[in-house]
């Protein structure tokens, strides 16, 4: 990509007018995706998630975002109900705390376990859901969750959060991942 390329993106992202995942260069606002979470991404509550630093290297708003987008595509790709799918990928993560905090403050309550039920409800508040998505919101992070999810969506969006977890840990940083590599994997 060129030069000029990168600062006419660049322009529409600060315009509003261009949005991304990571690991891909599409605006997603020109996809078949858009129209099913635009709702959701104009609403103060999922905005208000760009405030919050997530996997160290994201926000939660972008985090989220990653998790509908290839939620959704996979979800298509299997036959499933990918507008469910979208939708809830946009709210697995809708809760307003920071996680270290909450962390030091309630050592006894584990985050990984307290924070789907505490963003389904977020989200409860937010917009009408149906069966799916509130399972895929409030089971996304099964096996730590109990009980199993319900539906082939939630399996699906299990998978689609981990998997952004590690690119946003990675793409943004691949000097980090040579060096790991070359220390922890390939010691002599």
């Amino acid at each position: 990509m060129t030069k000029a390329r990168k600062a006419e993106i660049a322009k529409l992202i600060e315009q509003g007018k261009w949005i991304h995942v990571t690991g891909s260069r599409k605006n997603i606002m020109q996809t078949e995706f858009y129209p099913v979470v635009r709702d959701l991404l104009r609403s103060d509550a999922v905005q208000e998630l760009s405030a919050f630093t997530h996997h160290k290297m994201t926000t939660r708003y972008q985090h989220c975002l990653n998790v509908s987008y290839y939620n959704f595509k996979l979800c298509k790709m299997l036959h499933l109900d990918a507008d469910s799918a979208a939708r809830a990928g946009l709210l697995h993560d809708l809760y307003h705390y920071d996680t270290a905090k909450y962390t030091r403050s309630f050592p006894a309550v584990r985050h990984s376990r307290n924070h789907p039920e505490v963003a389904l409800r977020a989200a409860e508040k937010l917009i009408d859901m149906n069966d799916r998505e509130r399972d895929m919101i409030g089971k996304h992070m099964w096996p730590v969750t109990v009980p199993r999810p319900k539906y082939a969506e939630t399996y699906v969006i299990t998978v689609v959060d981990k998997y952004c977890a590690v690119i946003e840990y990675l793409l943004p940083q691949p000097a980090r991942l040579r060096r790991y590599v070359r220390e922890k994997l390939f010691r002599q």
